[in-house]
């Protein structure tokens, strides 16, 4: 694996080789599968939301999570359990 300097430099390297769009009410969310120059996979999930400013303008605010094949599992799981724990908790808030 190649060395970087910082997370910003390592995703500017990043090829992107998939990409999913999932939009979700008023927000956005991006799923983007990349390759570092070592040809080495990784996962940035990207929400966006358009936002009106007092002057009229309209402006993105974009969050940005990186995600790294060695967390990949470990994250799927975390989420998988804290989606369930709200199904079984507020499943009348599900659709």
């Amino acid at each position: 694996m190649e060395n970087y300097t910082n997370e910003f430099e390592r995703e500017k390297s990043g090829e992107e080789i998939y990409s999913k769009v999932v939009r979700a009410g008023k927000r956005t969310y991006f799923f983007d599968v990349k390759a570092t120059r070592g040809d080495d996979y990784f996962v940035t999930i990207t929400e966006s939301r358009r936002k009106i400013l007092a002057d009229g303008e309209v402006v993105f605010e974009k969050q940005k999570l990186h995600l790294y094949k060695e967390d990949f599992e470990k994250f799927a799981e975390g989420l998988e359990n804290v989606v369930e724990y709200i199904h079984k908790e507020k499943s009348d808030n599900f659709l």
